[in-house]
């Protein structure tokens, strides 16, 4: 029995009469709504330019749930999915069972592309995934109370701190005594890994392991980051932020009862929708730096697509992947869902920034993002990422000190690492 005969699959292009060399492919991009219709209605073009037939395979929306699904079809060698996409910190995961890109995408195409995303998607010298689109942690904060209360946008931690402090007595005062200062994504899950990785590389306390292989997580510029974050909970965040992902802290943000919010681009059309409390009155920019040598940092996020080293079809596969991430689908992906291009260009195309104002303020966001130690660590980050996200949590709930914390998952990423570098 075929591992994919539990999925949905749905036709959506069917092999024309008499084209008996014309290839089928399984395609796995997009579980639901606006984006599993914006690539369903890109492969139905492939298909009919080209002739082939395409297969639009439906997998868990869950991140876990389908990186689960993928590393067992493929450790099974079953070409049941030629084409998926696949998250930006699963690369160094899968690269073993990913066909190598690099004679198939022309270098023109990977020049246009942002570095940090061609770098993210290269593993031990083979590109094994192309960047479909992007996304960076932002600082979301209240044009209008920031206005009120005469206050700049904060570039420091520490300016945030003080702030959201300020403006959210203010406001509790002025009869509004349910709002917060700042929230963020602090439960114990992935989302945290990149909330902290954002303040360590931004108080320059390095990026938990380098790119190298060394593990750098306990230095003293880390333990400041962790206890400065710490301070907030209960502070100037609600002690329920230990528990918030990212919808979590939208909802909070979105109805009105909070100053700042860290989250991914994708809240931006949510905020400003018709029906939202803060439509209007919202403002983007880059998250704070450290006070001391720091500088601002957005962790990176994203997507790519990538092909089976099992699959059947590698020339059809790759002419259909190149034909999702062409400049023209990404373009039209960012004017109808706001799907970050992975093209620098585009955040200057007046289409795209008629749909996408703050468009104009991503670029150098995306251009300087920091990847997770994803690639060094192979198919250990998932084991790495949970120690550190435990850590940190275990911080800002105030079981451990940040140094405690810190050097206790010191030990335990090296004996994870075997005691030698990645």
């Amino acid at each position: 029995m075929r591992l994919l005969s539990v999925l949905t699959v749905l036709l959506i292009a069917a092999t024309p009469l008499g084209t008996s060399r014309a290839a089928r492919l399984a395609l796995a991009c997009g579980s639901v709504g606006i984006e599993a219709t914006l690539c369903r209605q890109s492969a139905e073009a492939w298909a009919r330019q080209t002739g082939n037939t395409v297969d639009l395979v439906s997998t868990p929306s869950g991140s876990s749930a389908r990186l689960a699904l993928l590393q067992q079809l493929l450790a099974a060698r079953s070409a049941d999915i030629d084409v998926f996409q696949i998250d930006i910190v699963w690369p160094g995961m899968l690269a073993a069972h990913l066909l190598d890109l690099a004679g198939r995408v022309p270098p023109a195409r990977l020049d246009a592309t942002f570095p940090a995303l061609v770098a993210a998607n290269t593993v031990a010298g083979r590109l094994v995934a192309l960047p479909w689109f992007t996304s960076a942690g932002l600082l979301y904060y209240r044009r209008d109370l920031l206005a009120k209360y005469h206050r700049p946008v904060p570039q420091t931690w520490a300016a945030l701190q003080d702030t959201a402090a300020a403006i959210m007595q203010a406001e509790r005062q002025a009869g509004t005594p349910r709002i917060w200062g700042y929230v963020f994504q602090a439960r114990a899950y992935e989302g945290l890994t990149a909330n902290a990785l954002e303040w360590l590389d931004s108080h320059a306390a390095g990026r938990i392991v380098s790119a190298d292989g060394r593990i750098t997580v306990a230095n003293p510029k880390a333990e400041a980051a962790l206890a400065q974050a710490a301070a907030w909970v209960g502070t100037i965040a609600p002690k329920g932020v230990l528990n918030y992902a990212e919808e979590e802290a939208r909802g909070v943000f979105q109805t009105g009862d909070a100053v700042f919010m860290r989250n991914w681009p994708y809240a931006w059309p949510l905020l400003n929708a018709p029906d939202s409390p803060v439509r209007g009155r919202v403002g983007i920019a880059m998250l704070p730096r450290g006070s001391d040598g720091g500088h601002h940092s957005a962790t990176l996020g994203g997507e790519g697509l990538a092909i089976s080293r099992y699959t059947n079809h590698p020339d059809e596969a790759a002419s259909l992947l190149l034909h999702l991430t062409r400049r023209a689908a990404q373009k039209q992906r960012a004017i109808a869902a706001g799907f970050n291009p992975t093209l620098p260009d585009l955040y200057l195309d007046p289409d795209v920034l008629a749909a996408n104002p703050f468009y104009r303020d991503l670029a150098a966001t995306f251009a300087n993002a920091v990847a997770r130690p994803s690639v060094v660590t192979g198919p250990r980050y998932n084991q790495v990422s949970a120690e550190f996200w435990n850590a940190v949590h275990s911080v800002l709930a105030g079981r451990a000190t940040a140094e405690d914390a810190l050097a206790r998952l010191d030990r335990t990423l090296h004996r994870v690492s075997r005691g030698e570098k990645w």
